[in-house]
């Protein structure tokens, strides 16, 4: 992160336990909440997610969360349709560099998403420590999640079965899941993992409230259905 001038290394697991995992989420949560108040009060319009980069940018700089070289993150790893994946030699994390394509014109959705996956798959969590620009130059959130080594794709039965254990029906033929609360897209197999306990991860999905609109939203964002 950046410390004046100084560029230190990312804080080690039990640095960031210390500092609470919630930190940051709850945080930059808030400023972003802020700023959608302060444009909707004004503007009448929800529409606020480039002045919300644009705050959470300066937010992250002034809080000593903002990091301006992506080297600390490790060893580049993977691209998705959201996230640059970096991992470090020998770590038992991976970093992903979010760069919140599924919240479309309002970032406040993110925090709540991050809540929700937290809350429904605590087995992959994932923890926020700050902000920084992937290789696109856009800014992105920087979540720390378990690696899940010796892990398997899971099968789509695998998936639906689970799905079931945790209290969700499919939807539209299986394209999401609901549970009445919160609807679930994107988990297919190589964003779910089997571990080598026989236990499903949850890496990647894209989580909305029922009744808002996510199906819409994802359809329209999601690189699977582009024309």
């Amino acid at each position: 992160m950046d410390n004046g001038n100084q560029i230190e290394r990312l804080p080690q697991e039990s640095e960031r336990r210390n500092e609470g995992d919630s930190g940051i989420l709850e945080s930059a949560s808030a400023v972003a909440h802020r700023v959608l108040e302060e444009i909707e009060a004004l503007a009448g319009t929800t529409a606020c997610k480039a002045v919300q980069l644009v705050k959470l940018k300066k937010w992250a700089q002034e809080q000593g969360c903002w990091f301006s070289d992506r080297s600390q993150f490790g060893d580049f790893f993977d691209r998705g349709s959201e996230n640059e994946t970096y991992i470090l030699p020998d770590s038992k994390e991976i970093i992903k560099l979010n760069d919140f394509r599924y919240s479309d014109d309002n970032l406040t959705p993110f925090f709540e998403r991050i809540k929700a996956h937290n809350q429904y798959f605590d087995a992959c969590p994932y923890r926020m420590i700050g902000f920084a620009e992937n290789r696109d130059g856009k800014v992105c959130a920087v979540l720390v999640q378990p690696y899940i080594n010796e892990a398997r794709l899971a099968t789509k039965q695998e998936i639906h079965d689970e799905f079931l254990r945790l209290g969700f029906h499919p939807e539209d033929n299986g394209e999401y899941y609901t549970n009445g609360q919160h609807d679930i897209f994107d988990a297919v197999d190589g964003n779910v993992l089997v571990g080598s306990d026989g236990h499903l991860y949850f890496i990647d999905t894209i989580i909305y409230p029922s009744d808002t609109g996510g199906y819409d939203s994802y359809r329209s964002l999601s690189p699977r259905f582009s024309s």
